[in-house]
This record gives C-alpha cells, sequence and structure tokens, in this order.
C-alpha cells in the first residue's frame, strides 16, 4: 500500500513540476520574442533552452524512477 501512496506522490509532484516549469518556458518564450535587442533576446533563448532541457531531465528522472517506484 505505501509503494501505491509514493507511486501517486511522485506523479503529483511530477505534475507540478511540468506545470511550473512550463509557466517559465511560456514567460521566457513571451520575453524571446519580445526582446528589444539582441542580446536581451540571447538571454531569453537561454532560458528557453534550459527550461527545455530541464523538462528532460524531469521526463527522465520519472522515467528511471517508476521500476523502483513498482517494485
Amino acid at each position: 500500500m505505501e509503494s501505491i501512496a509514493t507511486d501517486q506522490q511522485l506523479r503529483l509532484l511530477f505534475h507540478q513540476l511540468n506545470n511550473q516549469l512550463g509557466v517559465v518556458l511560456a514567460h521566457a518564450e513571451l520575453l524571446e520574442a519580445k526582446s528589444p535587442d539582441v542580446t536581451h533576446r540571447a538571454r531569453a533563448e537561454q532560458v528557453v533552452k534550459s527550461v527545455l532541457e530541464a523538462l528532460g531531465t524531469a521526463k527522465e528522472i520519472r522515467r528511471r524512477s517508476e521500476p523502483l517506484v513498482s517494485a
């Protein structure tokens, strides 16, 4: 029973993390699109790239943790 609760808690945490990263991504993309100059656009682009990498990392952590939770 504890394994099921842990699995549900992990899923909720990953869902919350993805939601939070989605907000950061949306704002960074908006800043990138509305940047007044190349310097600001490059900084916003770096944030976009970093958030996309973070989303990929979160997905990979979740993928790798699923067998551990199921065991």
